[in-house]
């Protein structure tokens, strides 16, 4: 039996696991986009923060589902760093991470597949390929109802004075930081998707003062009317979540999927359970 090793690999971090035969071990390591880093920088975080876990591993087939792998020239770039770094692999497929969540949604069914993580996106799959996907245009012109939408309000109010004073002091109290540090690290720095997304967890943990609420709310709207409107499929089929974002807020989704009079399937954290049975 063929030693596999499964990758699903988001903005932020990428989850790795490793089957050999009934055995099944999991890593994590930073996230992987082919848009913000080049084939040496993967193959560096995959040599330094994975390697030494794997101990002496080596898998026969990989199967890497990363955000950004949607064209052709982003998946030679991934396909390429991981080929170096593991030399014995007879197989390495690389496909979108919205492939991985539709395939970890949907299993072999029809269904629309949503991921609201660091990132957002969606699709129509049709049990076993995508059919439709809204343009994922990313966290400066889209990515609506993601950890980077929400977090960049969350800093808009702060930096606006749009807090009111409780919120403000519980914003200072959190994140300890100033406008000039913010704008440093959004269009200076590196990342700065990850670093908008970081300020999410705000909105969590102070759930129910109308302000936060509005917040969560409009973002997953935004998302609602720009994507999941856009497929008529969407009126006649169940629609699934995946991703931190969607898991943390799934009370928000089902009430939205309520009044919208559409019919929520799962929601899950992450996609690897039903990745690591697809391929089983």
């Amino acid at each position: 039996m063929p030693i596999k090793l499964i990758a699903d690999s988001g903005s932020t971090k990428t989850e790795w696991c490793l089957l050999n035969g009934k055995s099944v071990r999991t890593w994590y390591t930073q996230g992987l986009s082919p848009y913000f880093l080049s084939a040496e920088q993967i193959e560096y975080i995959i040599t330094e923060e994975l390697k030494p876990k794997m101990k002496k591993a080596e898998p026969d087939e990989i199967y890497f589902y990363g955000t950004g792998c949607s064209n052709a020239e982003n998946v030679k770039l991934v396909k390429k760093a991981i080929q170096k770094v593991f030399t014995g692999a007879k197989e390495v497929s690389v496909d979108h991470d919205l492939m991985g969540a539709a395939k970890a949604l949907c299993g072999h069914e029809k269904g629309v597949a949503c991921i609201l993580g660091t990132g957002s996106n969606s699709c129509y799959y049709n049990g076993k390929k995508i059919m439709k996907n809204s343009p994922g245009l990313g966290y400066v012109l889209g990515d609506e109802g993601s950890g980077a939408y929400l977090g960049r309000k969350v800093i808009q109010y702060f930096l606006y004075k749009t807090f009111d004073g409780d919120l403000m002091d519980r914003f200072q109290a959190k994140f300890n930081t100033s406008s000039d540090e913010i704008l440093t690290a959004v269009y200076k720095k590196p990342l700065p998707n990850r670093y908008l997304a970081s300020f999410a967890i705000f909105l969590a943990e102070n759930r129910g003062h109308y302000m936060v609420e509005n917040i969560i709310e409009d973002g997953f709207n935004d998302f609602f009317f720009n994507h999941i409107y856009k497929y008529r499929e969407s009126w006649t089929l169940p629609i699934h979540f995946t991703g931190s974002v969607a898991w943390g807020f799934r009370d928000v989704l089902k009430d939205l999927c309520h009044s919208y009079e559409l019919e929520l399937g799962k929601v899950i954290k992450k996609p690897m359970d039903g990745l690591v049975k697809c391929h089983r």
